[in-house]
């Protein structure tokens, strides 16, 4: 059994401030409750594809009890600031009309240092996201819970890479394919999970699905939590898992391109929900 680093039921839910609830970071919150709360699904997928790796197996199922907690953390906090919130009856609804393919027993991105790459950049995203969140709320429960879970995900984040470079040594995989693979899981963020999730959240028991309103919905209130430092942070990691050299004219070049990305993206999609 994981040995968790903190028990969100320790947590001063007493001293939740609703004065201080952004409401329009209940939505994401919400959404990120589900995807969380998912991740056994992700361990039978990694579980099948490192089949004959007991070691790396053991600590994927010690990184899914964490990231169950993180959904159970979030959902807890969510259903108290909104008492109509069934996280119970959203996380059923999530899961019956979103699944992960875990049936495979090979990796989608073609070998497994590729698919830790991913995982890599699954943990510098989430890191990347808490941190941005936390910094952008004034509520205490909430930003302790975001510092908590940005704290986990960034020793994922290293623990993933250390199984990364273990499997670099087998498979040779060349930084150009580390780059692909890091860039095709980077653009995924706007598939169908984080959408379904959103939906399953906050939409109406009738409301139809429509994917490209509802991820805009998502990205529209999470891209406004950036700033500068988070992406800075965040792509130092993508580098360093990569192979790359961080804080070079390569790395200051990327930071920018992103930054530059994430304001008009920003904007455009503000425009849009106006």
């Amino acid at each position: 059994m994981a040995q968790l680093h903190w028990n969100y039921e320790d947590l001063p839910w007493d001293r939740i401030d609703h004065g201080k609830v952004d409401h329009d970071l209940l939505p994401l919150i919400k959404a990120a409750a589900l995807v969380e709360f998912n991740a056994d699904d992700y361990t039978a997928y990694l579980c099948n594809v490192f089949h004959d790796d007991p070691e790396f197996q053991e600590v994927a199922r010690e990184w899914a009890v964490e990231e169950v907690q993180h959904g159970r953390a979030l959902g807890k906090w969510a259903s108290l600031v909104d008492p109509e919130f069934d996280f119970d009856r959203a996380v059923a609804r999530f899961r019956a009309g979103y699944r992960v393919p875990i049936d495979l027993n090979a990796s989608v991105r073609g070998s497994r240092s590729g698919e830790l790459i991913a995982r890599c950049m699954v943990e510098t995203g989430t890191s990347s996201y808490y941190a941005a969140i936390g910094d952008s709320t004034d509520e205490p429960v909430l930003k302790e819970i975001c510092r908590q879970i940005a704290a986990d995900e960034l020793r994922h984040y290293k623990i993933f890479y250390i199984h990364a470079k273990r499997y670099l040594d087998k498979e040779r995989l060349s930084k150009a394919r580390r780059v692909w693979v890091a860039l095709s899981r980077i653009g995924e963020t706007e598939d169908d999970e984080l959408a379904y999730a959103y939906y399953a959240a906050n939409a109406p028991e009738d409301a139809p699905y429509e994917r490209k309103a509802y991820s805009a919905a998502y990205m529209r209130r999470a891209y406004g939590c950036y700033r500068p430092k988070h992406l800075d942070r965040g792509i130092a990691m993508i580098f360093k898992a990569c192979g790359l050299k961080p804080h070079t004219v390569t790395f200051n070049l990327a930071t920018r391109a992103a930054w530059w990305y994430l304001e008009n993206r920003s904007r455009r999609l503000a425009r849009a929900g106006a």
